[in-house]
């Protein structure tokens, strides 16, 4: 008796923990998605991610007084067909998804419900596919050929033949799982590095993500230049209603999202590194002749590539150099490697894939930078370096970070009457010293002052520290943006009579 009721109490037991199990895996796989309406209300709803659109057309379109096959998603710049698994949509936790009222469409002889805009089937799966799943790879080849879009009379006159002699065969399924690919990489602000991304697009004039395209984008300008692809926006506020009256075309605007954390809303948006990109060619890197799977392409005519480790070598060899250079439109930014014109990175973001110390040192020569082609100056006190921009005709300058009062010529302490030479500046030997009142002087401070000012001089330009190891006396600051030739001896601007009377020394 006692061992059949303790059988009974272990079933029981193990049932309820199959329930629990189940249960907690049910609850874990839920994916929570909000649903905005036209008419500016948001639902939450909790759905399995195997479930179809109209699974959710089901469940919303009742809560807003309408019925499933009056209402249609959309997402992503699309409308989302009946058939679409919500899995296959891209779609992450907290995504938002805007459920419109069917307008009035046409039919054909058929009967068949088509699209007032495209005259497609409504239901068509190919056409009501997210924007994610009918991206074509041209779009994101590094070749220059792909940027055209263009296909040869040839090639279509063969594919088209191809299909033809396809038609007297029977096609067997062979398809592979798919695997997918990662097209776009972000920077993050909420994950601070990079990450992947999503495309999201919404309307150029309300912001609304109630929005469809009428093609697909082709390109990178596509996306990242404004006014490339048109659509209809379904929310159709006033001031969209003014732009179809006066037949204006409604433009869509593309953005980007990071796919590695759930969705902040409609304004949460990420950088774009578009010149992050899968290697779909296998293409080699340029420095080490590997072929990663994840290249850095430069802006440049031939498309050179590198993998992102050599990217950031490159980076910190040239910031060490402070070979960067301070464009007038990109800000301080890097060109292709290899020498190629008109190749610098535009988007400044993609520096960030230096590590924290590097970058930090990065935005601070950026800021030297820029401060020293406004015509300002550094201030000179150890430590400090903080820039000031001060009136031309203005010698004594006081720096707000450390309250040091120095001559803007001879970046010295402050002082009346004529600058010392630079041979007699800062000399111990200068001045009367007490033989009581003197402290001893560190004889290691002293070699060290003394090597510097025997071995390195500063650029008469910019003031950058120079360091003569041997040649002729023709230097060049080697400060990007600077390239002053300069004499060594003299510390003037380069001449012909120094090359006559002190050239080599």
């Amino acid at each position: 008796m006692i061992r059949f009721l303790l059988s009974i109490f272990q079933n029981i037991f193990e049932k309820m923990l199959q329930l629990l199990v189940s249960k907690k895996h049910v609850i874990h796989n839920l994916l929570s998605i909000y649903i905005k309406t036209t008419s500016g209300n948001t639902l939450c709803i909790d759905i399995d991610p195997k479930c179809d659109i109209s699974h959710i057309k089901k469940i919303v379109a009742p809560q807003i007084g309408l019925q499933p096959d009056e209402v249609k998603v959309i997402f992503a710049g699309k409308e989302l067909g009946d058939d679409i698994i919500i899995e296959e949509c891209d779609l992450g936790q907290q995504s938002i998804l805007h459920i419109v009222k069917i307008k009035a469409s046409t039919k054909n002889t058929q009967g068949i419900a088509l699209d007032p805009k495209t005259s497609t089937p409504r239901g068509s799966k190919s056409n009501l596919l997210p924007l994610c799943e009918t991206l074509d790879d041209s779009m994101f080849s590094t070749s220059s050929n792909s940027r055209n879009n263009s296909v040869s009379l040839d090639t279509q006159e063969s594919s088209i033949e191809a299909s033809k002699e396809l038609e007297d065969f029977e096609i067997v399924n062979l398809e592979k799982p798919k695997v997918k690919r990662i097209h776009f990489f972000v920077y993050c602000a909420t994950c601070k590095e990079l990450k992947q991304g999503k495309l999201r697009v919404r309307c150029n004039f309300c912001k609304s993500g109630a929005f469809t395209v009428h093609s697909d984008p082709q390109s990178w300008a596509h996306v990242l230049q404004a006014k490339q692809i048109t659509g209809t926006c379904e929310n159709e506020p006033e001031f969209c209603e003014e732009l179809l009256q006066n037949k204006e075309p409604t433009f869509a605007e593309f953005y980007f999202k990071c796919s590695e954390h759930p969705s902040l809303g409609e304004t949460d948006q990420a950088v774009p590194l578009d010149l992050i990109r899968p290697n779909l060619k296998q293409i080699s890197c340029i420095a080490c002749l590997e072929i990663p799977e994840t290249i850095f392409t430069f802006p440049c005519q031939n498309d050179h590539v590198t993998c992102l480790d050599c990217f950031r070598q490159y980076c910190m060899s040239r910031l060490t150099e402070r070979q960067f250079w301070q464009h007038p439109e990109f800000g301080y930014t890097l060109a292709c490697p290899s020498g190629c014109a008109d190749s610098f990175i535009k988007e400044i973001h993609h520096f960030r894939l230096l590590d924290n110390d590097n970058y930090d040192r990065y935005q601070r020569f950026a800021t030297e930078e820029y401060v020293l082609q406004s015509g300002g100056l550094l201030c000179p006190q150890p430590g400090c370096g903080m820039g000031i921009l001060a009136d031309a005709d203005c010698t004594r300058i006081t720096c707000q970070h450390c309250k040091f009062v120095f001559c803007r010529n001879c970046l010295q302490g402050y002082h009346i009457g004529e600058c010392e030479p630079p041979e007699l500046q800062g000399d111990s030997t200068s001045g009367v010293c007490d033989e009581v009142s003197c402290e001893p002087k560190n004889n290691g401070e002293e070699a060290s002052r003394t090597t510097i000012k025997v071995i390195t001089k500063p650029c008469p330009r910019c003031r950058t520290p120079t360091e003569r190891d041997g040649g002729c006396m023709h230097m060049v600051c080697t400060r990007s943006g600077c390239q002053f030739h300069w004499c060594w001896v003299c510390q003037t601007e380069w001449t012909r009579e120094c090359m006559g009377d002190h050239w080599f020394g």
